[in-house]
């Protein structure tokens, strides 16, 4: 494989990796997501 190919390729795996573990991070450490989550029978209908 030439250089060139391994610059992109190593560009393209640390930036997935990068953007995955953002995301996890983010998902993990955001406050106040518990009060976000509902149940199907938290939901009313509109006819309520």
């Amino acid at each position: 494989m030439t250089i060139g190919g391994w610059i992109i390729m190593v560009l393209a795996i640390g930036g997935m990796s990068s953007l995955l573990g953002w995301c996890i991070w983010r998902v993990l450490t955001t406050p106040g997501t518990a009060e976000h989550v509902h149940s199907p029978t938290d939901s009313g209908t509109p006819d309520v």
